[in-house]
């Protein structure tokens, strides 16, 4: 069992009922070795006072974002940098409305949005509040931001209604917070180096060749990764979704960009990479010759002819590196699947391949699901259909076991 031995928690409690079973949880944290740290909304304080948390984390409470004494120091800064997680329990619908929105209008909501620690929330609130569609969109925008959602959990609640909503018990809330600890250390130490999203090929200054790629895997298995104690760089094409805390993020537009970036990665020997991951959709071909100025439509020109050549071929090149990181690559078919899969396993020297069937209804190109079949050379893993976040969090523990198999032969 993972304690929490060293590990400083801020604690946020927002104005919900289940306030009143937040003096056991800091009980119990602190049993654990938690340092706790209490950050209390104004409507926290309707249902239980500063003063009791006070007794019981054996340290003052922060309740205010203006408060001048603290912030000589800028104390709103410093706590958002002295936290190894943030926990709010209870997580109201109105202070999860604030996180999904970036507000920061309250000492709680800021640190929040100033910190690179690890967000975990334990939902409490009416079950019609619970299914309200403002409430899901925020939830589901907090889950692809990499925040870890504790419960709701289901049955009678203080208003009389019966239903998902209620605060998970101290207990529950203490498993889950030691399972994102010890998945915490399971990547600790290692580099991974992702690509996510399209890539856009000019064609002239104002048209290109792209697909369908949202980015919406790659970002996930970045997440995941980072969540999973790793240091993360994610080279990304050009999406519409804001890469995870705590990542390095290189922008790039074009095959060749990409293709530069990640072998500059690779073959840094002062920071090296120990697992590449390649989930972009790179374009496998470019135009030859980019216009300089935009192709005009004139009525003599019913036709447009253009000559395309073949890009770098970024998986291929890395794992056939003399001192390659652990490689893992994607497969996006719409038929034989896992025909083109072993192929390509085998033709590109990778470690592991995830595939998956685009043409499959509800999963893939743009879609908040997916399903994969990873192939190693003599294993074959499946992960059904289910979220992106949640795919990414199998995936990441496949290759992590992989890896891990990996460099243990190589010491025999």
């Amino acid at each position: 069992m993972v304690n929490f031995q060293d590990k400083k928690i801020v604690l946020g409690i927002s104005g919900g009922i289940a306030a009143y079973k937040t003096p056991d949880l800091v009980r119990r944290l602190k049993e654990q070795g938690a340092d706790v740290r209490v950050i209390m909304t104004q409507a926290a304080q309707a249902f239980i006072t500063p003063l009791t948390l006070q007794a019981v984390s054996a340290n003052s409470v922060s309740d205010s974002l203006l408060d001048t004494q603290a912030e000589l120091a800028m104390g709103h800064i410093e706590l958002a940098k002295w936290a190894d997680l943030i926990l709010i329990a209870p997580a109201t619908a109105d202070i999860i409305a604030k996180i999904a929105c970036g507000l920061a209008n309250d000492l709680l909501s800021t640190i929040c949005l100033a910190s690179a620690a690890p967000i975990a929330i334990a939902p409490a609130m009416n079950q019609q509040m619970w299914h309200a569609a403002a409430t899901q969109d925020n939830i589901q925008t907090l889950k692809q931001r990499g925040v870890n959602i504790f419960g709701p959990g289901a049955g009678e609640q203080a208003c009389g209604d019966v239903g998902l909503g209620r605060m998970l018990d101290v207990p529950e809330l203490i498993d889950l917070t030691q399972q994102l600890f010890a998945n915490k250390q399971m990547l600790l130490g290692q580099h991974w180096l992702i690509t996510a999203g399209p890539t856009r090929e000019a064609i002239d200054p104002v048209r290109y060749i792209s697909n369908h790629s949202s980015g919406k895997m790659g970002y996930a298995i970045a997440q995941a990764a980072l969540n999973a104690g790793a240091k993360v760089t994610l080279i990304s094409g050009p999406v519409s979704i804001t890469a995870p805390r705590g990542c390095q993020l290189i922008k790039v537009n074009s095959a060749q960009e990409m293709h530069q970036q990640a072998l500059d990665f690779t073959k840094n020997k002062d920071d090296k990479v120990d697992v590449f991951v390649a989930c972009a959709a790179v374009a496998d071909y470019r135009v030859d010759d980019i216009a300089a100025q935009k192709i005009k439509k004139t009525d003599d020109n019913d036709t447009m002819q253009l000559n395309l050549v073949k890009n770098p071929d970024i998986v291929a090149d890395i794992a056939h590196l003399s001192n390659k990181p652990f490689v893992v690559g994607f497969a996006a078919e719409t038929q034989n699947v896992e025909h083109y899969a072993k192929d390509k396993l085998k033709r590109k020297n990778l470690d592991l391949i995830a595939a998956n069937n685009v043409a499959e209804a509800g999963q893939g190109f743009n879609s908040n699901d997916n399903a994969l079949t990873i192939f190693s050379p003599a294993e074959q893993f499946d992960i059904p259909l289910m979220k992106k976040t949640q795919v990414a969090q199998q995936l990441v523990a496949i290759i992590a076991q992989q890896y891990a198999t990996q460099q243990s032969n190589n010491k025999k």
